[in-house]
């Protein structure tokens, strides 16, 4: 019964809503199933979109304002694209879900970047790890959009890649889970909050908090 309710929390956890010690149960938890560490993947849009409506909303705005009328269709939309092969239950059950949380209007915080500034790549190995990273980021009005290429032969394990800013905020972009001693490169895209000059680094961290591999822009 207790696995069936690890796997509930999922959603809990992306969102950052568990304490701190059903957190650390979780984690856990997570490094020993790849279903809710690819689902905690899922929900780094969702998370992106919660943080940057928490940013950009002014404190006068009611939480509980209604929400815009697009605010459903886009987050369908980004749904979709980053996980086609889930049935469209799930994708509705996501995107009515952050509706819910989000409650407010939309804002204009998802608008192209004028895409002037070009991408940014840093990548680094960890001689201690073995771990390769490699980063790509490009600025986008509401942060910047990353691809993350990792290659650790040491799984399986989850792992997460945070960045981390020159003002000494951690932000995670994404998760992912390693495969059993696969060296072959894995690629996963994200999202931060923070545009690439506000960044000072990034690192790869297992669930546990291990570093295995840090990348200076």
């Amino acid at each position: 019964m207790r696995s069936l309710e690890r796997h509930r929390d999922v959603g809990a956890y992306a969102l950052g809503v568990l304490d701190e010690a059903e957190a650390f149960r979780f984690e856990d938890h997570l490094m020993e199933c790849p279903r809710c560490a690819a689902e905690v993947t899922e929900f780094g849009a969702t998370t992106r979109q919660l943080m940057l409506y928490r940013r950009a909303t002014p404190r006068a705005v009611h939480p509980f304002a209604g929400p815009g009328p697009q605010l459903l269709d886009r987050l369908l939309h980004e749904v979709a694209a980053r996980r086609r092969a889930v049935g469209r239950r799930l994708l509705y059950a996501v995107a009515a879900a952050v509706v819910a949380a989000v409650a407010g209007p939309v804002l204009a915080m998802t608008a192209a970047a004028g895409g002037e500034e070009p991408a940014r790549v840093v990548a680094a190995t960890d001689q201690r790890s073995g771990v390769w990273a490699q980063v790509t980021s490009e600025d986008e009005l509401w942060g910047s959009q990353v691809e993350l290429e990792v290659k650790d032969a040491a799984g399986p394990r989850a792992c997460h890649l945070i960045v981390i800013g020159h003002d000494g905020s951690e932000e995670t972009v994404t998760s992912w889970t390693v495969p059993d001693h696969d060296a072959r490169p894995n690629t996963i895209k994200g999202g931060a909050t923070m545009r690439t000059d506000e960044i000072a680094r990034y690192e790869v961290r297992t669930m546990t908090g291990e570093t295995l591999v840090v990348l200076k822009p």
